[in-house]
């Protein structure tokens, strides 16, 4: 059973048993005292805890933030610039998360701490005070009553009568505080019951706001999330593709190093002992010179430079090059030597030596030696895996074969022109196409060979071209656009470059791409998307006349590039473009070719404030809009793999892409309809929006429900819609381009307007429209 009430009328009797009750009250008083100390003791660590989570939060998010990666050549592609950029992205989510918990932890505070120590200073001290005062009471009212009975009877009347006086006076004072304190004691009683569990449920309100944004962040950036997986995804597979051709290019290289020495038609560098002669008895030393010869000058400037002294660096010496002979050993007895005679030193000849005999051949060559050498060998393609391949009528025939085979028997294939076929098969089938009996087989009836076989040698035909289709004259060109400029300044320079190529080149790649824009349509089934398939033919389609490791760095724009191809192929074969930009004009920094994002909202903070709830707002049935969730495509596995690319065609060209509407959240509760409490909260912006849209407000303003005393009344104007819009609230207006709006007139939500639309009214995105 509970405490027992305590009744007005006992405090006359002050019973024992009234007495104990009191007991059992002040105890349950004294005990709910020690559990708000306890409780406020709990608190303040509790605080203090998340104080230093936020700081160790803000530190790993500040040193997120600091870091920047560097690359490897002269240009970043779209989705390197994104994963650049997801750093910083991750680091403002954290703070964004970590100024939330900030205000959480201030709102915890006001809204429990301050509370429950207030009631246990005031009201649980009120009644030890009152406690005080009534055992004190008591006390003196019993006292003078013992005084009073023992009192003589003999004593006078008015003795007698001034003593009974004065007791009564002390019994109505004691009753009186009696019943003050009774009442005292029964009322905090009631009260705990609101005054302690309010805050507590000020204080849960809090923390599932604090949670709650917490989700809202996540789902704003849920979009960011799937867009940086792709990002990440085509990254990854243009680094599989540049790894597997810096290893080819590695194991050549290491087979026949001679060939592939690095030189220019410019200059020769390499390393070379030269012969420092020095005055009797001394003799002579050989000092290591890194020397670079530039061959129209005949200039070779040398460097001194030991590994072995930790690299250090001398100064460089210049001479001008007379001519150069090779000296035997029966002169020097040491190998590999040459005798150079310098203009600025008449009559005095330098000794080199070279590092080996191929070395030494390579500069008697590169000098302009008096002994015949074998020159410089490049490496070409056409021989490269024994197959003569030509752009001539039989390749065309293989072509078109190989395109309508595919076509109508593999089209839906998994992994379509990545699962490569056997390839003694594959060389076998090439051999016999290319040797005047591709007329013969009809490869898209015939069983024997199979779809991976035919792509295989489709790809090692284009491969083997002795110059590629898009040629290597032209290789800079194509390159250049993909490394810088919008993407419609790309698409015209990849245009016009097209219509440069000779007449086969042309014919054959246009047939090439219309087959894989036809593959990359049926990607939900063979999963090969624009992406994929820019990996597996960017170096199949360009590539440069030298194989160097800067070189296979290009392989992504590469991709890029044949991503363009493939995405705009119908306009760029449909003719020539009528106009094309001038050679080494200026062009535009690159917008990221990605699809729309959500930009984050800015949702205010709603802390419950019992103090500030108004009952007369709230409506009977206590409901209101609930937001739906925000446009954001779900991710999955699957999604991510078929998807195109950052470059692919997730929207329309970049002249119809709507920016981006402002986040609004429709009240939920009456809760959130508060005068204090409201936050801004801080929206991070994506690595870089599509083009035509504008910046996502990182700052956004606070949002309050109190609005002046006096406000002027807002003019209704009419306003077309220049962009499409979905509505993703009951709140929004959906429309199309060209809808007017009348009444159009400023909302209190951030970015939006208030409009009707064929009678019915709603939000507008502000910057989906323009005024008429």
């Amino acid at each position: 059973m509970g405490l027992h009430p305590l009744e007005f009328s006992e405090c006359y009797l002050d019973s024992p048993g009234f007495r104990e009750k009191i007991k059992s009250h002040e105890a349950e008083l004294e005990k709910t005292n020690r559990f708000i100390k306890e409780l406020y003791k709990d608190g303040k660590n509790l605080i203090n805890a998340t104080k230093q989570l936020g700081m160790a939060q803000r530190k790993f998010a500040q040193c997120l933030g600091e870091f920047q990666f560097e690359y490897i050549g002269d240009a970043k592609t779209d989705d390197e610039k994104c994963i650049d950029d997801s750093l910083l992205e991750f680091s403002s989510f954290l703070k964004n998360l970590e100024d939330q918990r900030e205000l959480m932890m201030r709102n915890i505070t006001e809204t429990l701490m301050k509370p429950l120590e207030k009631f246990r200073k005031e009201q649980l001290g009120a009644a030890r005070a009152e406690r005080k005062k009534y055992e004190k009471e008591t006390e003196k009212y019993y006292s003078s009553l013992e005084k009073l009975l023992n009192m003589s009877a003999k004593k006078k009347e008015p003795q007698l009568q001034e003593a009974d006086s004065q007791v009564e006076l002390m019994r109505l004072h004691f009753q009186e505080e009696s019943l003050d304190y009774v009442c005292k004691l029964q009322e905090i009683q009631e009260r705990k019951k609101f005054e302690c569990v309010e805050p507590m449920l000020a204080f849960f309100q809090t923390v599932f706001t604090f949670y709650h944004q917490g989700f809202e962040l996540a789902n704003d950036f849920d979009h960011y999330k799937q867009a940086l997986q792709i990002n990440i995804q085509n990254t990854r597979s243009r680094f599989e593709g540049a790894r597997l051709e810096v290893h080819e290019l590695m194991k050549r290289i290491r087979e026949a190093p001679q060939e592939y020495r690095q030189t220019s038609p410019i200059s020769s560098e390499g390393y070379l002992y030269v012969q420092e002669k020095r005055p009797p008895p001394f003799g002579s030393s050989w000092v290591k010179r890194y020397c670079t010869f530039v061959k129209e000058q005949k200039i070779l400037h040398m460097v001194t430079f030991d590994h072995r002294s930790g690299g250090k660096m001398g100064e460089t010496e210049s001479v001008t090059l007379k001519s150069c002979v090779r000296k035997t050993t029966d002169v020097l007895d040491r190998r590999f030597c040459l005798d150079l005679d310098i203009t600025d030193r008449p009559g005095t000849v330098l000794t080199v030596q070279s590092m080996s005999e191929d070395d030494h051949k390579f500069w008697m060559q590169a000098m302009g030696g008096k002994e015949p050498v074998g020159h410089y060998l490049g490496r070409t393609c056409s021989k490269e895996r024994g197959i003569d391949a030509q752009l001539d009528d039989l390749g065309l025939t293989f072509v078109q074969n190989s395109i309508n085979a595919i076509e109508k028997r593999g089209i839906n294939d998994q992994g379509l022109y990545r699962v490569v076929g056997v390839s003694s098969k594959v060389q076998k089938l090439l051999s016999l196409m290319i040797e005047e009996k591709s007329h013969e087989v009809d490869l898209s009836t015939s069983e024997e060979w199979d779809v991976k076989t035919i792509t295989s040698a489709l790809k090692l035909y284009l491969r083997s071209l002795p110059e590629p289709l898009m040629t290597y004259g032209l290789y800079k060109d194509f390159i250049n656009p993909a490394k810088s400029g919008s993407p419609e300044s790309r698409f015209q320079a990849i245009h016009c470059l097209v219509h440069k190529l000779p007449d086969k080149n042309q014919h054959t790649l246009g047939l090439v791409l219309k087959h894989l824009a036809n593959v990359a349509d049926h990607s939900k089934q063979n999963l090969m998307t624009v992406a994929n398939l820019g990996v597996v033919f960017g170096p199949t389609l360009m590539r440069p006349q030298e194989e160097t490791v800067a070189a296979i760095m290009d392989l992504k724009f590469q991709n890029i590039v044949v991503e363009i191809l493939i995405e705009q192929h119908q306009k760029i074969f449909a003719g020539a473009p009528e106009s094309c930009p001038a050679p080494g004009g200026p062009v535009l920094l690159a917008p990221t070719r990605q699809s729309k994002k959500v930009a984050r909202q800015n949702r205010p903070l709603a802390v419950y404030n019992p103090q500030a709830l108004d009952i007369k707002s709230v409506s009977p049935d206590g409901g209101s809009p609930t937001p739906a969730a925000d446009d954001g495509s779900t991710g999955s596995s699957d999604s991510v793999e078929s998807q195109p690319s950052s470059h692919s065609a997730l929207v329309a060209t970049p002249s119809d892409t709507p920016p981006e509407k402002s986040g609004h959240t429709p009240l939920s509760s009456p809760l959130s309809n508060t005068s204090t409490g409201r936050a801004n909260f801080l929206g991070g912006a994506s690595c870089a929006g599509s083009a035509g849209s504008r910046e996502t407000n990182l700052t956004g303003a606070v949002s309050s429900d109190e609005a002046p005393a006096e406000e002027s009344v807002p003019v209704a104007r009419k306003a077309e819609a220049v962009y499409p819009c979905e509505a993703e609230h009951d709140s929004e207006l959906s429309f199309q381009i060209g809808a007017i709006f009348t009444g159009v007139t400023p909302s209190r939500e951030p970015g939006w307007l208030e409009g009707e639309l064929e009678g019915k009214k709603g939000l507008i995105p502000e910057n989906y429209v323009k005024f008429l």
